[in-house]
């Protein structure tokens, strides 16, 4: 490992599982002090107690990203633990049941929105107070390719994910020139718990999706990781506002 966040401390939500949990896995193998933020305390615990056997610094703590209270202190915590904050995965999410947009309920569609976009707006406000005051840092949020494109029957899921992406760029705009970038990765279909779930409860539009992928395969969460750390890392300095596709070729066709 070349460690290159030697030094860094790094910011995970959701990294109880899948996405979350690989990217805070590389950050840690790369140097960094990684904060495991979730809803699953037993989850974050055990990744933090395994970093810790393996001689990194981690901390676990549980956060409801779409609680303003809890995000605040998420990043006080952070920084009373570690003194700062460079980089940040805003990676926490949800994803709804495959309907149509007139038989959709409005109580699921509030609460993917306030878990998928409140949520990155909560993180992000909370995480740039403190960048701003260092002058300095990185922050990646989970967009996906329901970002970039539709799919029919995910009207709520995609509206949440356009929004992230919309956010990311308005933000860019405010801090580039403070030495703060952001950014978003738009993985495509990964092999995470919640594509295992939307496997089981839909079968037919998960087959729909997989027949997309040109690679001919689900992406590996660790894949999306290197990604993430590539956007956080000083490797893509140049890079701001932008919506990296990780997607096994989905978005090109």
């Amino acid at each position: 490992m070349s460690d290159i966040f030697s030094g860094k401390v790094a910011l995970v939500t959701g990294a109880g599982a899948g996405m979350g949990l690989a990217t805070a896995v590389a950050f840690a193998a790369e140097g960094a002090a990684v904060v495991l933020a979730d809803t699953n305390e037993d989850a974050i615990r055990q990744a933090a107690d395994d970093l810790t056997a393996q001689s990194h610094r981690a901390l676990p703590v549980v956060c409801n990203v779409a609680a303003e209270d809890d995000v605040a202190d998420l990043v006080k915590q952070t920084v009373a633990a570690f003194g700062r904050l460079d980089a940040a995965y805003n990676n926490a999410g949800v994803q709804t049941p495959n309907v149509e947009t007139a038989d959709a309920d409005g109580a699921e569609f509030d609460r993917v929105q306030a878990i998928n976009l409140r949520g990155v707006w909560n993180c992000m406000k909370y995480e740039l107070r403190q960048m701003r005051e260092q002058g300095s840092g990185t922050i990646v949020n989970c967009a996906s390719i329901g970002g970039l494109i539709g799919i029919a029957g995910l009207a709520a899921y995609h509206a949440s994910k356009h929004g992230v992406l919309g956010m990311t760029k308005s933000a860019a705009l405010e801090y580039a020139a403070r030495g703060i970038r952001i950014n978003a990765v738009c993985p495509g279909i990964i092999a995470t718990p919640m594509v295992q779930r939307m496997t089981t409860t839909d079968p037919d539009a998960m087959q729909a999706l997989l027949a997309q992928q040109l690679i001919g395969r689900l992406g590996r969460p660790e894949e999306i990781a290197e990604a993430v750390l590539w956007l956080s890392s000083d490797k893509s300095s140049f890079v701001i506002g932008h919506a990296l596709a990780v997607d096994g070729g989905y978005t090109i066709q």
